[in-house]
């Protein structure tokens, strides 16, 4: 079952479309809905809303659009579903690099909004899923980077063996209760300002 309990922010300039969305959601069960007639100020607009999800009806998306969309994306991480009348493959990657998670053309009735809403939050937790996943795996190879730099310094300037300048860093981590990679951070620094 739906989370019926999500606060939906539908933006539309035209109130007859607007009510189709509206409609659709309420069908739904969805009772938390706040309308937008106007793109402007977008960003903030949705900063003082802080909605679930975004629902955005556009006939046809303007440059400046997508790029308050890009800013919305980077800002508050939501799912985005838009709706357009027609549309092209350059609009549609701009859109999905704009953060829109959900891009329907010519699809809005009301019946359909309850499946394009549990698609749109589906996706944006699929990707943002991915999305922490290699943001996790960097950082991991990042750190081990770092590590295997302070090994290489200690291993040099003590006359030590891997082994030994691992452990050294290790004991350190311990004792000082920081992570390992924040102190081979810390050697790696000290190894750049010293030489």
């Amino acid at each position: 079952m739906a989370d019926t309990t999500l606060t939906i922010l539908v933006i539309d300039e035209n109130p007859t479309r607007a009510t189709i969305l509206e409609e659709g959601l309420r069908e739904a069960g969805h009772l938390d809905v706040v309308r937008l007639a106007t793109t402007h100020e977008l960003l903030r607009r949705i900063v003082e809303i802080d909605p679930d999800v975004i629902l955005i009806d556009l006939a046809s998306p303007s440059r400046d659009v997508l790029e308050q969309m890009f800013q919305v994306s980077r800002t508050v991480k939501r799912p985005v579903a838009m709706f357009v009348d027609q549309s092209d493959t350059a609009m549609i990657e701009a859109s999905v690099d704009a953060g829109v998670s959900a891009y329907i053309v010519d699809g809005l009735r009301k019946e359909r909004v309850k499946s394009i809403l549990d698609m749109t939050v589906s996706r944006f937790n699929a990707f943002d899923h991915l999305t922490r996943e290699l943001h996790r795996a960097r950082t991991e190879l990042a750190e081990r980077k770092v590590i295997e730099r302070a090994k290489g310094i200690l291993m040099k300037s003590k006359g030590i063996p891997e082994e030994e300048a691992y452990a050294l860093l290790r004991k350190t981590a311990m004792n000082e209760k920081m992570k390992l990679a924040d102190i081979a951070q810390s050697v790696v620094t000290a190894a750049h300002l010293l030489g």
